[in-house]
């Protein structure tokens, strides 16, 4: 007899028919790790950073709608409404979407800019990936990455 166990951390994706992938194609390198801080007033990296190039498509992660497309202090931004009351945050992106739009999972939202500090990828630019569920920011590689599941014997 076995048993499926599952290691690391579940996905966070609210329902099996709203799967999500990188923003980014090909797979991007991550450049930059989520780290959330203790309390929300301490410095933390509240998101990701993948490499990427100037101009490159940037794809929503998941189906949604675009709650916001514009610029925030000065960076182009676009966040996209997920079901399941996820939101995720792309940034700088030229938006090529307007707020209200409906986007499929690989919908191009807008294009990378160069223009993100702090930015250590070899390329040319960085994305900015972010999600929250409310006001809790959460790691969004977690949205695309699946946890290994593992057969084991069963004791007994």
């Amino acid at each position: 007899m076995c048993a499926v166990v599952a290691f690391g951390a579940a996905p966070l994706a609210a329902t099996p028919s709203a799967p999500f992938a990188w923003p980014l194609t090909p797979r991007p390198v991550v450049t930059r790790a989520f780290d959330n801080p203790e309390q929300n007033w301490l410095p933390g990296h509240r998101g990701v950073d993948l490499e990427g190039y100037s101009g490159q498509a940037v794809l929503s992660a998941g189906e949604g709608t675009v709650a916001f497309a514009g610029t925030v202090a000065g960076k182009p931004v676009v966040s996209v409404d997920h079901p399941g009351g996820l939101r995720t945050t792309y940034e700088p992106v030229r938006a090529r979407v307007t707020a209200g739009s409906r986007v499929g999972r690989g919908t191009v939202l807008g294009y990378l800019e160069s223009e993100h500090p702090g930015c250590t990828a070899l390329s040319t630019a960085c994305l900015h990936w972010g999600v929250r569920r409310g006001r809790e920011y959460l790691d969004p590689t977690r949205l695309v990455y699946v946890a290994p599941i593992r057969l084991l014997p069963v004791d007994g």
